[in-house]
């Protein structure tokens, strides 16, 4: 047995490897990012084998970089942007066309024509999902129905489709294993997460063949083996989830109703549900959250679009900030927003709301605005988001939360998560290491492989770190969270004009 867990944790925007020691703490980590490719508004694409080349080298850097042998690697656990999606040739083993990413709305018409037929409840009964152009299956359609040849070749049995998790292993593997794991299969809108299986009606409804459909597998397992000549061992891969699940493993909210948020590019909240989906009343996702020596584990999700991002916008387009790391003391030079909003719904706006033609909307603004007033109503934008997720999640679950677990980069921000713990009024909990997605991957492939014994040999290792409480001054926090929802209900009237 070796004495690491090599983590791939596949990004929106970096490809990144994480390696951890028995205790669950890193030991050695490498990143690169890869370029965004936008052909047209709203539009957003990936080259796959950049993708595929990037994280093939912080994998391999990630290890030498502390002169680690490949065989002190005891497994490879893989988690992944979900919902972007490639198309390749069996034959070559070229993709056909550029990754379609999650953040793409090039099918938002497509998705209403489906409304409209009324189809949108066969496939929320069947995936959990609301129809939109969030999801692998109409990214899919598209290439299908606008790449020269590409229907052709599907019906032929020609091509093969995968989420970014099955391009990686396909490509460890040397073109062995095609696969997939339960987590990201249940986002494509082509998987039935009530009989655990790919759904016929739903491959009808989107014209694709069932040929093109990888193996879907458990969450931990192992799959096959490492077979390129990155490490001299062959190193098992037995780990996958998507982004989001693993970080909810990897946050051990193990039991029925604990509660994540990932403060990433977007903002990602998920409850466990237990072993019976809950079918949300509330615009909220139902998704397989893993899936573990045959036990299936389900999950309640809110997805905010924009989250991290609008940092980033501030600092490359605005150019308020030079470095996404001054938000926070800028923000904090003042004692509130005064009555500035800002509505980040840049690529629409997510749940509960699921409005794909709201345009991010600042209001409030006054001739004493600053780019202080600015970066915090930014700041509070994630937390208001964030907060409407979390009141829709209680209601469909009947649980109250009183805890809030969180991870991703913009939790090191301690103006945010005060913040977040006084719009939600629970308890806000940011672990020691917050580098939970990777390390639920390695979680999961460790478990596969006996690296940890179980569950609660994890529990042994996790660690918490800080700390929020929600404040017991409550007038300002509500005038606040009421002026959000007048400035969303705005934004989204503005739509319908």
């Amino acid at each position: 047995m070796g004495k690491y867990i090599l983590a791939l944790d596949q990004g929106t925007t970096s490809s990144r490897a994480i390696l951890f020691d028995r205790k669950g703490e890193i030991v050695s980590i490498a990143q690169k990012e890869f370029r965004q490719i936008f052909p047209k508004p709203g539009w957003v694409e990936h080259d796959p084998m950049e993708i595929w080349s990037s994280q093939a080298g912080v994998a391999a850097e990630a290890v030498t970089q502390k002169g680690i042998e490949g065989e002190e690697v005891a497994a490879i656990g893989i988690t992944n942007q979900r919902e972007t999606c490639v198309v390749w040739n069996r034959q070559t083993g070229k993709p056909i066309y550029n990754a379609i990413v999650w953040q793409d709305k090039r099918t938002l018409d497509y998705c209403e024509k489906l409304k409209r037929e009324k189809k949108d409840k066969i496939i929320k009964e069947k995936t959990g999902l609301i129809v939109d152009s969030y999801f692998s299956a109409t990214k899919v359609k598209w290439i299908l129905d606008n790449v020269d040849g590409a229907r052709e070749m599907a019906e032929r049995g020609e091509l093969a489709l995968g989420t970014i998790d099955t391009w990686l292993v396909y490509n460890f593997s040397k073109r062995k294993l095609f696969v997939t794991d339960v987590t990201n299969a249940s986002r494509t809108m082509l998987y039935n997460i009530n009989s655990l299986s790919w759904d016929e009606d739903l491959l009808d409804i989107f014209n694709i063949p069932a040929s093109m459909l990888p193996e879907v597998r458990d969450s931990s397992e192992v799959y096959g083996h490492i077979e390129t000549s990155l490490f001299a061992s062959r190193i098992p891969i037995s780990g996958i989830a998507g982004d989001q699940m693993a970080a909810l493993f990897g946050q051990l909210c193990v039991k029925k109703g604990m509660v994540k948020n990932t403060y990433g590019t977007g903002c990602f909240m998920l409850m466990n549900i237990g072993d019976k989906p809950i079918f949300s009343e509330n615009n909220l996702l139902t998704s397989v959250a893993w899936k573990i020596k045959g036990e299936v584990v389900y999950a309640l999700e809110g997805s905010i679009f924009i989250g991290g991002a609008v940092v980033q916008w501030l600092r490359d387009g605005l150019g308020i900030i030079k470095r996404s790391e001054d938000i926070e003391k800028l923000a904090g030079t003042i004692e509130s927003s005064e009555g500035v909003y800002f509505v980040p719904s840049f690529a629409g706006l997510g749940a509960p709301h699921w409005n794909q033609k709201a345009k991010g909307t600042i209001f409030g603004l006054t001739r004493g605005t600053t780019d202080a007033h600015i970066s915090r109503a930014s700041l509070e934008a994630i937390a208001y988001q964030s907060m409407d997720i979390m009141k829709a999640m209680e209601a469909d679950s009947g649980i109250k939360i009183r805890e809030l677990r969180v991870d991703g980069g913009a939790t090191v921000n301690n103006l945010l998560m005060q913040f977040q713990a006084d719009v939600l009024n629970t308890q806000t909990i940011r672990p020691k290491i917050t580098e939970t997605t990777a390390l639920g991957a390695a979680y999961l492939a460790g478990l596969a492989v006996g690296f940890w014994e179980d569950i609660d040999a994890l529990k042994e290792i996790w660690v918490e770190g800080e700390k929020f409480e929600s404040s017991k001054e409550r007038t300002n926090i509500e005038e606040g969270i009421s002026g959000w929802y007048k400035a969303v209900r705005a934004v989204e009237s503005w739509t319908e004009l």
